[in-house]
C-alpha cells in the first residue's frame, strides 16, 4: 500500500486486518441509543445491500457483517476505483436484559437500524389504581 491509500483508508474509519488473506475490514461507525423499551443501534454501511448483509446473535454476542460489491458491466473497464470491494464487520456483547429473540432490523440509505427490546419482565409497566 502506498501512503495515499493508507490515508484514504484511515479517513473512512478504523480498520482491522483479516486473518490469512491480508484483506482489510472496516469498523462501521455505530450510534447506540437506550430508552425504557430497549436499545437502538444504527450502523453506517454505505453500499451494502440487504443480500450482502449478515446479522447474527449467538448467546449475547451480536455480529454485523456486510460487503460492498461494486458492479461493473462487461463493456466497461475501470481505469481507477477508490472502492473495489469493502467488507464491514463489528461485534458487540449484549446485556442479558435484552430480548434477543425479538430484534427488528431495517436497512435504508446505507444505515442499518437494529431495535432490540428489553425482556418484557424488565420493562417498566404502569400499575392501574382502582378506587373503592
Amino acid at each position: 500500500m502506498n501512503e495515499k491509500t493508507d490515508m484514504t483508508t484511515a479517513e473512512r474509519g478504523r480498520t482491522l486486518p483479516r486473518q490469512g488473506d491480508g484483506e482489510i475490514e472496516l469498523l462501521p461507525a455505530v450510534d447506540i441509543y437506550e430508552n425504557d423499551a430497549g436499545i437502538t443501534l444504527e450502523a453506517d454501511l454505505p453500499g451494502v445491500s440487504k443480500d450482502r448483509l449478515d446479522i447474527q446473535i449467538d448467546h449475547n454476542n451480536l455480529t454485523i457483517e456486510g460487503e460492498v460489491a461494486v458492479e461493473v458491466s462487461e463493456n466497461v473497464k475501470p481505469l481507477y476505483a477508490d472502492v473495489r470491494g469493502t467488507r464491514y464487520r463489528r461485534s458487540f456483547s449484549l446485556s442479558p436484559e435484552l430480548d434477543t429473540e425479538n430484534v427488528d432490523a431495517n436497512l435504508g440509505n446505507g444505515v442499518l437500524s437494529l431495535k432490540i427490546p428489553k425482556r418484557a419482565e424488565l420493562q417498566p409497566r404502569r400499575i392501574e389504581v382502582k378506587a373503592h
